[in-house]
């Protein structure tokens, strides 16, 4: 990999063993990518092109899973350059990119759920009020908001950060994300203030609103009959599995930067790859297996193709 004269470079120091294993590395990973865009896209596309398809929790769910896609691409094709080059470095311009796209898209995970959540809680609470409430205005304000509101309180913090000393170029992972704030020489209080701001409003706020809005369907459901009751856990389980998913992916980016742990660097690198696999391949599952219309679209899909 060619590096340029007068820019700063991190040193990506999370791999274990790439020389020996590298190419095990990259088959590996590749082969999860083209899995993660067929399976993601697979679905974007139904919602597209079936106009049967096209209600607003469907619309959430494209939107969701074009997120995961993006999630992905951020992160992925550095992974793979990385695994057949000698030297796993990247620019420091490059590095505030990648952190600002990473935690961009994962508010804005937090808040397409958030968007999903109250749409099944209208559906369900508000039956007769749904038309009038979800609109395709309202629909179109949800998913602009999910995409600016991170993205303008993340571009912040990447900002401060780029004007902040560095002391330290050997970044602790595989990717840019928390750990390039153990590259400051001094973590000034202003920017934990707004990182914890910034955590509030694009990951516990939304997470807490979602939680309440389910909570009140299932209060709602059980005074009702049991057929309304099963149709609410049918539609809801799915977003309730997506949550807890990225939930514990978000945790653990979060917490693993912010404590003083003993995990060795193998440990740390499954943990890594596991949040880089799961969200993303998981999401497109559960909606694929779990929400009726979609599974019966890929299963013609399939028996056409069969046959």
């Amino acid at each position: 990999m060619g590096l340029k004269l007068n820019e700063t470079y991190f040193t990506l120091d999370g791999y274990v063993q790439l020389h020996k294993y590298r190419y095990l590395y990259f088959v590996i990973m590749f082969a999860v990518y083209i899995l993660i865009l067929c399976c993601n896209l697979t679905i974007v596309f139904l919602i597209v092109f079936k106009k049967s398809l096209h209600e607003p929790m469907y619309i959430f769910i494209a939107a969701l899973l074009m997120n995961s896609v993006m999630f992905s691409t951020v992160v992925y094709p550095k992974l793979f350059i990385d695994f057949l080059s000698e030297r796993q470095v990247m620019s420091y311009e490059a590095c505030l990119f990648q952190s600002f796209m990473f935690y961009s898209l994962g508010g804005s995970e937090f808040l397409l759920l958030s968007a999903m959540a109250y749409d099944r809680y209208v559906s369900i609470c508000k039956p007769l009020q749904y038309p009038t409430i979800m609109r395709n205005t309202t629909i179109s304000i949800f998913l602009v908001l999910a995409w600016i509101l991170p993205s303008s309180q993340v571009a912040v913090m990447t900002v401060l950060f780029a004007n902040d000393a560095i002391c330290s170029f050997k970044v602790k992972g595989i990717f840019c994300n928390n750990a390039i704030l153990e590259l400051l020489c001094v973590r000034k209080i202003a920017h934990i203030i707004h990182e914890i701001v910034i955590l509030f409003i694009v990951a516990l706020f939304p997470f807490f609103f979602i939680l309440f809005t389910y909570t009140r369907i299932l209060i709602i459901s059980f005074q009702r009959n049991r057929a309304f009751r099963t149709k609410a856990a049918q539609t809801c389980l799915p977003h309730l599995l997506v949550l807890v998913t990225f939930s514990c992916s978000g945790t653990y980016d979060v917490l693993i930067s912010n404590i003083d742990s003993d995990f060795s660097k193998t440990e740390y690198l499954v943990m890594t790859l596991q949040m880089l696999i799961y969200t993303p391949l998981f999401n497109p599952i559960i909606y694929g297996l779990k929400i009726k219309k979609i599974s019966n679209y890929i299963k013609k899909i399939v028996l056409q193709n069969y046959n």
